[in-house]
């Protein structure tokens, strides 16, 4: 369940982006199509506890094997891109052309981030999210090959436990996101990490 609020065709400037995430709310569209954005404050919400994250055996053996090179915030605008296009004809996005501006905006502005997975210089998956304060809200990610995305997960979760960050927040939750350890939490309880988590300093 979530509380929704429409504006159709709504500017969305970083500074307004930001304040609505540290009042618990983050932007969504219906469609990639869909001019109009509503506001999304979920009654339970989707972290992922950063000392209760936990790998598979095999998604462990992919990364020892460095099957992939991770890189941080090189292809800010092509990871984004892979989350509005993903290859899946069926995979829905919410990521229209508003958000999109929206996100890249933050992101030349130190807030939004992507972690990338490269193989011969060929970006093959990755995903992408705000930073504010020690608050870490994760936002898409996409895999045009086996893992890439988990594997930029996992490097995610290692930075941001080394940087100091206290919540990472994935929305919602998905029987993907609870394999790595990610629970919900009421939106009331959700509030009070998040209070304390964006008034303390964390450095992306």
């Amino acid at each position: 369940m979530a509380e929704n609020n429409t504006a159709t065709s709504q500017i969305l400037s970083p500074e307004l982006v930001l304040r609505a995430y540290a009042s618990g709310a983050f932007p969504m569209s219906e469609s990639a199509d869909d001019p109009e954005i509503f506001w999304v404050r979920p009654e339970q919400r989707g972290i992922i506890p950063l000392d209760q994250f936990h790998i598979s055996r095999s998604l462990q053996k992919t990364i020892n094997r460095a099957t992939f090179e991770v890189r941080i915030n090189t292809a800010f605008e092509q990871v984004i891109e892979g989350c509005a296009n993903r290859l899946d004809p069926d995979a829905d996005t919410w990521i229209n052309p508003t958000i999109r501006d929206a996100y890249i905006k933050l992101h030349y502005t130190g807030y939004c981030h992507s972690v990338e997975a490269w193989q011969q210089d060929r970006l093959v998956g990755g995903l992408y999210g705000v930073s504010l304060g020690a608050a870490f809200f994760g936002e898409s990610m996409f895999s045009h090959v086996t893992d890439a995305s988990k594997v930029c997960l996992v490097h995610l979760v290692n930075h941001l436990r080394v940087h100091g960050f206290k919540l990472l927040d994935t929305q919602f939750t998905t029987e993907h996101l609870k394999s790595f350890g990610a629970i919900e939490v009421p939106a009331e309880q959700y509030e009070t990490m998040l209070l304390s988590a964006i008034m303390l300093p964390a450095q992306f």
